[in-house]
């Protein structure tokens, strides 16, 4: 017959999906009681729930002896309930220093590194942590006293990919009380109660003074409270995800989105003012939010060192700027008004070598000899832009249905070899149909609204060394088709 405290936690599993029949999980063992609690409740629900166990135990190398005794412990108590043993130690220190990171973090990371080589590599489908209630409580506290918004009151997810946490309803005291029952001994790691950290001090000080001077029931009131964030958490994760779907345009590492549906994600109005920012906002604001930290995210590759000051300068940047000002954000995370578009991207580096810039610059470069064309059309395949241009001769005067062409047509008598299909050089410039004076071809990307990402590919027709024609541009007004022209041509394009 099952006890109370086992029956919680077959509860737990089963309503968070954490395991399923034939499932090898492996149970991450430190020595301390909670996880030597789970793995014996784990194996005590190992028949009903249809699964194998294996012992898992990842030495930090911080303590000297005692990590090395922590070790030994753990793999006698596999040996005794018969568990296979695995095992995997790392200087967590000296890889803090290498890294950068603190001593919490570097010991995080590695830990879970550990876990997933074991998915990895077929040792175990899951792996069990033994995360109590009492750690979502003082995760909780942490991040408030931290600073924190709905993310972090989300504290410890019960389930992250091959993680879960089988305990995340169950007091930590309940499972020394199961212990002692079982006359089973556990680890006690000192720096658990070491008050120059913060965790510590929470756990140590600050539930205690919670429990007694203001509710008995604050473990659980805060647990509730990480369940009804996590909840609204998936809510607003499902609807940033079809916002990014519907409204980002990607294209090599260019994350692009209207300024008009950054601000106004759902197509209507915000009820806040600019310069309103600051006093909470709206709804639709908490949308906007979001979707420029799920744009971080995809530029990245993560949200680490995103504030809520950088969103603020990536909005007042939608809000207020102009084309070409940008808002630089941590992690080399640049964000450039493009006209009434805001693009998201990883720079390449500014001190690369003179060499490797070539290569970058030659990647735009092309440059094609196009034939000119009898009867029937000329083409050239242009692999850079994965599309083809032909030149197609047209009767000339057009007939009235096809005055929708006049003007963008050439003259074909005029042109004159060699036929140059390039990409855009600074520099060019021609005089486009209807205009007096020569026009730069940069003034008329601006005018044209052309992204200055996509200008150095952009695609321009030589006749005889002469620029007579750009994508999208009107063509050169003297080599345009007119009265008394006999053939005209006109460029097509299409893809490859």
């Amino acid at each position: 017959m099952k006890t109370s405290l086992e029956q919680q936690v077959l509860e737990t599993i089963r309503r968070f999906g954490m395991v399923s029949p034939g499932d090898r999980v492996g149970v991450a063992v430190s020595g301390g009681a909670d996880s030597v609690a789970l793995l014996l409740l784990l194996n005590s629900l190992r028949a009903e729930l249809g699964i194998t166990l294996l012992v898992a135990h990842f030495d930090h190398s911080l303590r000297g002896a005692e990590s090395q005794a922590d070790a030994e412990f753990v793999a006698q108590l596999a040996e005794v309930g018969g568990f296979e043993f695995v095992s995997a130690s790392e200087d967590v220190s000296a890889e803090a220093e290498r890294q950068g990171w603190n001593l919490e973090d570097a010991a995080r990371r590695l830990r879970y590194a550990f876990f997933t080589r074991l998915v990895d590599e077929g040792r175990a489908t899951r792996i069990a942590v033994a995360h109590t209630a009492d750690d979502q409580a003082e995760t909780l506290l942490a991040h408030l006293i931290r600073g924190t918004g709905l993310t972090g009151l989300a504290g410890i997810y019960p389930t992250v990919g091959p993680i879960v946490r089988p305990l995340l309803e169950t007091r930590r005291g309940h499972l020394r009380e199961y212990l002692r029952a079982r006359g089973t001994g556990w680890r006690e790691d000192a720096s658990n109660r070491d008050l120059r950290r913060l965790r510590a001090r929470v756990r140590e000080r600050l539930v205690p003074l919670l429990e007694r001077d203001f509710s008995p029931a604050i473990v659980g009131h805060l647990s509730n409270l990480a369940g009804l964030a996590r909840e609204e958490g998936v809510f607003w994760t499902a609807l940033v995800e079809d916002c990014f779907r519907a409204q980002v345009r990607e294209s090599d590492g260019f994350f692009t989105i209207d300024v008009s549906h950054l601000l106004a994600p759902l197509g209507l109005e915000s009820t806040t003012e600019p310069g309103e920012y600051s006093g909470g906002g709206s709804g639709l604001r908490a949308l906007t939010e979001r979707l420029i930290r799920r744009l971080y995210e995809r530029a990245r590759g993560d949200r680490r060192q995103l504030s809520r000051r950088h969103v603020e300068q990536v909005i007042s940047l939608a809000e207020e700027s102009t084309s070409g000002r940008r808002v630089e954000l941590p992690g080399g995370i640049v964000v450039e008004r493009d006209f009434d578009a805001l693009v998201f991207s990883r720079p390449k580096p500014a001190n690369r070598s003179v060499a490797a810039k070539r290569t970058a610059e030659s990647r735009n470069a092309y440059h094609y000899v196009m034939g000119l064309p009898g009867l029937g059309s000329a083409t050239v395949s242009v692999p850079e832009l994965g599309r083809r241009f032909s030149l197609k001769v047209i009767d000339w005067p057009l007939n009235e249905s096809e005055t929708k062409s006049t003007g963008e047509a050439l003259d074909a008598a005029l042109l004159r070899t060699p036929l140059i299909l390039r990409n855009w050089r600074p520099g060019d410039a021609y005089r486009p149909r209807g205009r007096r004076q020569s026009r730069k071809l940069k003034q008329m990307f601006l005018a044209g609204r052309v992204p200055s990402r996509e200008r150095a590919s952009w695609p321009v027709l030589e006749s005889d060394g002469k620029v007579i024609w750009a994508r999208g541009m009107p063509p050169a007004d003297d080599f345009c088709a007119r009265e008394g022209t006999r053939v005209g041509v006109v460029i097509e394009e299409d893809r490859l």
